[in-house]
C-alpha cells in the first residue's frame, strides 16, 4: 500500500482512483473537496513532508500557462504572480517526495526558464478513451512514463473540432476554470493502474 498525496485537486478523482486500488490516499486543496473522501483544505506544504510516498500534483496554471502569455506584455502586474506560480511550482518538483507527478498544461518560454525543467511527456485524453484533445504535460521522478489504455485518436478526429476541444471552447460560466481544470477520469484510472505498484 502505498501512502498517496495528491495536491492541488478539489474534484478528488486522482485521490478516488487511487483508494479504489487500496492505497492510502488523500487529496489537498484550498477548496473543500467536490466529493466525499480523504481531504486536507489548506495550504500543501505544510503536510508534503508526512511521509508520501507518492505526489500527484495539479499547480494552478493561470500565469505559467502559453496559452496566456499575451496578458504577460498587457498587464506587467502579472509578472509578481508568474515568479509566485513557479516559485510554487518549484517547491512541488524539489520536494523530497520520492515518486511524484507534477502535471500543466503547456507552458510559456517564461515560466520554462523559471522552473528550468522540461517535462517528461506529453499526454492527450484520447489516449485514455476520451474523445477530446486537450495537451497535458507530466514532469515525473521516479516513475515510469504513463502508457495510453485507449487510444481513441481516430474516432475522435472524425468528430468537429469544437467537439474534439470542448474543455477550451466552454462558454463563461463561474464554474468554467473547475470544469477545464479537472482530471480526465480514464487519465486518473491509468495513473493508479500503472504507478499503484511503484514501491
Amino acid at each position: 500500500m502505498l501512502k498517496v498525496l495528491v495536491a492541488c485537486e478539489y474534484s478528488g478523482r486522482v485521490r478516488d482512483a487511487f483508494s479504489k486500488m487500496g492505497h492510502f490516499a488523500m487529496s489537498c486543496d484550498l477548496l473543500p473537496s467536490d466529493t466525499p473522501g480523504l481531504h486536507y483544505q489548506g495550504d500543501v506544504t505544510d503536510i508534503l513532508g508526512q511521509g508520501w510516498d507518492l505526489l500527484i500534483a495539479h499547480p494552478p496554471c493561470t500565469y505559467l500557462t502559453n496559452s496566456g502569455v499575451r496578458w504577460l506584455h498587457k498587464d506587467p502586474s502579472r509578472w509578481a504572480l508568474l515568479d509566485e506560480g513557479a516559485s510554487f511550482f518549484k517547491a512541488l518538483l524539489e520536494c523530497s517526495i520520492p515518486r511524484k507527478c507534477i502535471e500543466n498544461p503547456i507552458q510559456h518560454k517564461y515560466a520554462r526558464e523559471r522552473i528550468g525543467q522540461k517535462q517528461s511527456q506529453v499526454i492527450q485524453p484520447w489516449m485514455f478513451g476520451h474523445m477530446e484533445q486537450k495537451a497535458t504535460c507530466l514532469w515525473l521522478e521516479g516513475l515510469p512514463l504513463l502508457q495510453p489504455t485507449n487510444n481513441v485518436k481516430d474516432e475522435m478526429m472524425q468528430l468537429p473540432k469544437r467537439e474534439r476541444e470542448r474543455v477550451h471552447h466552454l462558454p463563461p460560466s463561474a464554474d468554467r476554470w473547475k470544469l477545464r481544470s479537472t482530471t480526465y477520469q480514464g487519465i486518473a484510472d491509468a495513473m493508479a493502474a500503472q504507478w499503484g505498484g511503484q514501491c
